[in-house]
């Protein structure tokens, strides 16, 4: 904890008067980008199992929310700072682990992941089970999404047979969903394969061309 206190000061420091003009000049449109990068960083390095490499990329996004906290702090109208947010995600977690901070009973993980849905459901206010999938996740990622919606939410919502290439990528990622598997780490691995191929190649056609 003493660490994340001083992280808390130096970004203080970088964006108050005096410190970094880069960072005085961020919002939190301008650093949206980064949050993403970050994001898919850290799923390379857990990927990897790389453990410094994850150690590392788990700070830099842990630098991407203590960044948008203090943006959030020079809010003119409503302002909070990293305790609020860390107040809102612990009383979240409160929230939708009744099973462990009150006297809900939850045999299994598939209990707690239905009450955890319908608590979310419950307190959100949303109108649709749709509502809350981001529309920027990668296309495969959010194709499981919405059929995992579905799919517990008892709709019956065909996936389309068609020929075309979308109907084909969505067969695909149903098909995934059936079988347990994350299409977009699929994919990832797969193409981590082929670039490996195609570097080794590279590298071949070199050592040919240097004999």
């Amino acid at each position: 904890m003493r660490e994340l206190v001083r992280l808390v000061e130096v970004m203080d420091t970088l964006r108050s008067d005096g410190g970094c003009p880069w960072d005085a000049e961020q919002t939190h449109e301008s650093l949206a980008p980064y949050a993403i990068e970050e994001a898919y960083e850290l799923v390379e390095a857990i990927e990897d199992g790389d453990r410094e490499e994850l150690r590392s990329e788990l700070g830099d996004l842990l630098l991407q929310v203590v960044f948008h906290a203090r943006v959030a702090q020079e809010h003119p109208d409503r302002p909070f700072d990293l305790d609020d947010v860390a107040k809102a995600c612990s009383d979240k977690l409160v929230e939708r682990h009744p099973h462990v901070f009150a006297d809900v009973i939850a045999a299994d993980s598939d209990q707690v992941t239905a009450n955890w849905h319908a608590i979310k459901a419950r307190t959100m206010g949303r109108e649709s089970v749709m509502d809350g999938v981001p529309v920027a996740l990668p296309a495969l990622q959010r194709a499981q999404k919405v059929l995992a919606r579905a799919d517990r939410a008892g709709l019956d919502v065909p996936v389309p047979t068609g020929d075309d290439i979308g109907s084909r990528l969505l067969a695909l990622a149903a098909e995934a969903s059936a079988q347990g598997i994350d299409a977009e780490s699929a994919l990832r691995d797969a193409v981590r394969a082929l670039e490996s191929h195609a570097r080794e190649t590279e590298r071949a056609g070199a050592r040919r061309m240097d004999g």
